[in-house]
């Protein structure tokens, strides 16, 4: 069977985003299991108009001129067209190969309010919000994607937020994203917080550091980097004089298992975000037995394995956590939860199942519902 995935950015030549991330371990497992696996996304830094990624067949457009991805889905003729997230990228995939299955997994649909967000707290300028919202929520785009052969959703919680935007009148299905968990991890025998996620302004990492700085006795890592440099550099020169906090920089978990490592020591995971869809970080520090602090709650997540800072009180939160060692329990329930949810190889597996029964369906042998 020949996949092809079609993603706003894929983690690798300079791009790291959690789309990306899911983009590139979804691909790379569908390949190992035999499928054929292509994935179109924008061209970034000395990324070729063609590579070979884990397994893939990368296809690289113009980022300026989308629509070089029409004779791409040509040329490519796959049997499932699998959007990670709408696009402009879906409109032409299906027109191309009208004939072919075509799918969507919505991972962070947004409200006009969080588009509004977004343009408020740009990670690199307001223009590149205005182009992703044209290219993600256009008419054109809404309209392709509500003629796509089935939806589904990264978590449940997006279900409200896609029937208002798109007007469905049932819940779509999960189709998780793939988290590899840990069997064993190896907790600090000291306090650990980290913050795992790009330094830009509507991540808010400067209240993590903030956070730092009422608790010397705590460590603290920050990992990640900014696409806005200068905003980078203000964080690391106004928080410098804090010796309690690492600042990691970026870490390519496809090149080390540092990251994994890092997780496995950290005690709890703090999120400032001011708006998320279901953050990767999140599942992946579950995943390691981390508790949660964090400001977004997608699915209750915060509430149930940590402490939902709701009125943006992390302090308060991060004490509770630590206080009789209540992020401990927090974590075990969090890793239980993920395990049984977001498995890479069940995740991978459910993914292939839905992949051959939509084929089946379409050469008409219907096999009952996903």
């Amino acid at each position: 069977m020949k996949v092809c995935l079609i993603a706003v950015e894929i983690f690798a030549w300079g791009k790291f985003g959690g789309f990306g991330r899911s983009t590139r371990l979804l691909g790379r497992e569908l390949s190992r299991r035999g499928l054929e696996v292509t994935a179109v996304v924008p061209r970034r830094g000395d990324q070729e108009s063609l590579e070979t990624l884990d397994g893939m067949t990368i296809h690289g457009y113009p980022m300026r001129w989308p629509f070089a991805m029409s004779g791409i889905f040509e040329r490519i003729d796959a049997d499932v067209y699998h959007s990670q997230h709408p696009s402009i990228g879906t409109v032409l995939a299906r027109r191309a190969r009208p004939r072919a299955t075509h799918i969507v997994t919505f991972r962070d649909p947004k409200e006009w309010s969080d588009w509004w967000v977004e343009f408020s707290n740009p990670s690199a300028s307001r223009a590149r919000v205005v182009l992703s919202w044209l290219s993600e929520d256009s008419p054109l785009t809404r309209s392709a994607v509500r003629r796509l052969d089935h939806h589904f959703v990264a978590a449940e919680c997006l279900n409200p937020r896609i029937q208002r935007i798109y007007g469905f009148e049932e819940s779509l299905r999960a189709l998780p994203t793939p988290i590899r968990v840990p069997d064993e991890v190896a907790k600090s025998p000291r306090p650990l917080v980290t913050f795992v996620g790009r330094l830009d302004r509507r991540k808010r990492p400067e209240r993590f550091l903030r956070l730092a700085s009422r608790f010397p006795d705590v460590s603290f890592v920050i990992v990640g980097a900014g696409q806005d440099r200068e905003f980078e550099r203000a964080l690391r020169r106004d928080f410098a004089h804090l010796s309690n906090v690492d600042f990691y920089g970026f870490v390519d978990q496809f090149l080390s298992d540092e990251l994994s490592d890092l997780l496995g020591r950290t005690w709890i995971l703090v999120n400032t975000s001011v708006r998320e869809g279901l953050p990767t970080s999140i599942l992946e520090a579950l995943a390691h037995r981390c508790a949660i602090l964090s400001y977004v709650n997608p699915d209750r997540i915060a509430e149930r394995f940590g402490y939902h800072a709701a009125g943006e009180d992390f302090s308060k939160g991060l004490a509770w956590l630590l206080e009789e060692d209540r992020w401990r329990d927090l974590g075990e329930d969090g890793h239980r939860y993920v395990r049984d949810s977001f498995d890479l190889d069940r995740s991978v597996d459910r993914h292939v199942e839905i992949y051959r029964q939509l084929q089946t369906a379409r050469a008409g042998n219907p096999t009952g519902n996903f």
